[in-house]
């Protein structure tokens, strides 16, 4: 489950590369995320996922995008973070039909500011790389709960659990 949180982060001020599915087309915009939630009256579920195509990333990707009309219902937008460059993502939105924008955060920036690179040991082997997180922010732009190194399987199912009661 997202666990409310006594982070204190806020939705950063700088542009983002966004990318998304629109009218049978997939497009990249430079957004402000703070900028775009003052321009709506939702929340935002912004996640952060290590790589497209990968098993654990694409289960988490299709299931928002199964669940999305759920998570509508109770006034969120969500927005899959990672790595990967806006081609990559362009073939991630379009294999899988992915109707979730991503961010395309290939100078970690964005990652940089949720602090969710961190060490792993893969194999014996020590690397820097991206935690599976995920930040809910309420329509005020209030960091409402937060989860780092989540499970990506049935997250989102938890997740609905959590911000319906």
């Amino acid at each position: 489950m997202a666990k409310p949180t006594t982070e204190n982060t806020t939705l950063p001020d700088f542009p983002v590369t966004i990318v998304r599915a629109l009218d049978g087309h997939v497009i990249h915009d430079e957004i402000s995320l703070k900028d775009m939630l003052a321009n709506t009256d939702k929340g935002l579920i912004l996640y952060f996922y290590p790589k497209d195509n990968t098993p654990g990333c694409t289960t988490q990707a299709t299931e928002f995008t199964a669940r999305l009309n759920e998570f509508d219902d109770l006034g969120y937008d969500i927005i899959g973070v990672s790595r990967d460059s806006v081609e990559s993502h362009e073939k991630f939105i379009t294999k899988h039909d992915l109707h979730i924008a991503l961010v395309s955060d290939s100078d970690e920036k964005l990652c940089q500011y949720f602090d969710v690179i961190k060490e792993k040991n893969m194999y014996g082997k020590i690397t820097l790389g991206l935690v599976r997180s995920a930040f809910v922010f309420n329509a005020e732009g209030k960091l409402t709960h937060a989860q780092r190194n989540l499970r990506a399987k049935g997250y989102t199912e938890r997740l609905l659990e959590t911000l319906a009661s």
